[in-house]
């Protein structure tokens, strides 16, 4: 049986802070299959993006594990862990993330060349290419149209060929025609490389785009988007667990 390319089994994420732990994840389980396109849908502080960061490895789960790929995260260390999210997967957030201080094509390059690849400039050229920026190489973050920017973030996130994408809201600091524009070539990127997305929107007409969408409420999946799903009552969603006096 194919391993899924991801599985959060049980996860918990909780954070600390002077008045108490605060479960932000509270034991999600969620296969996503290879190749599958996925949309993450709920209100603001549901956990949508907090359920991203931990898919990305940039935060460590409190409880439960995560597998990307077939390798659980919770083994590896910050270097390899560094080098498998490097390899494996792109990450598309809705502010750019861009480097100010560097060309689109120093942008794109950066993720190649920390993967060790020689060809690094001559990937991230032809990357922006596909992405219809071959015209900006030189230009730098300060000179590009937010559109433009949003191009040079897909082409960092796909120069080194991801298995996974997981985009944050990727339209939500674009008008609506650039934000379409967009949409479009990130779909299309998908599909072309084959890639498995993870898309977090709050635009249910973006969410139908993707083959199945997943609820979040209360750090708590309440529809995983499956056929079995549908057919069982959705779980009861408790409060958030929070210390006393808050």
């Amino acid at each position: 049986m194919t391993e899924p390319m991801i599985r959060l089994n049980d996860l918990v994420l909780t954070y600390r802070n002077e008045a108490g732990p605060v479960e932000v994840l509270r034991r999600l389980r969620l296969d996503v299959t290879r190749g599958e396109t996925v949309s993450v849908v709920g209100p603001s502080g549901s956990g949508k993006s907090s359920m991203m960061m931990v898919m990305a490895g940039l935060e460590r789960a409190t409880s439960g594990s995560v597998a990307i790929d077939g390798k659980n995260l919770g083994d590896l260390d910050e270097d390899a862990l560094a080098r498998f999210r490097g390899e494996r997967i792109g990450i598309v957030f809705q502010d750019f993330h861009l480097i100010p201080t560097m060309s689109a094509l120093e942008n794109v390059a950066v993720p190649l060349e920390l993967a060790g690849r020689r060809d690094a400039f001559e990937q991230a050229s032809k990357t922006l290419q596909q992405v219809g920026l071959g015209h900006r190489l030189t230009h730098y973050p300060g000179q590009l149209s937010g559109g433009e920017q949003q191009r040079v973030a897909l082409a960092r996130a796909f120069a080194v060929q991801p298995r996974l994408l997981l985009a944050d809201e990727p339209t939500g600091n674009l008008d609506g025609n650039t934000g379409e524009k967009v949409i479009e070539l990130l779909f299309d990127l998908v599909s072309d490389h084959d890639t498995t997305l993870v898309l977090i929107t709050h635009d249910p007409s973006l969410a139908e785009r993707c083959s199945r969408t997943v609820r979040l409420a209360d750090g708590q999946i309440i529809d995983d988007g499956t056929a079995s799903a549908s057919k069982t009552p959705k779980a009861e969603v408790a409060e958030p667990k929070l210390a006393a006096g808050v």
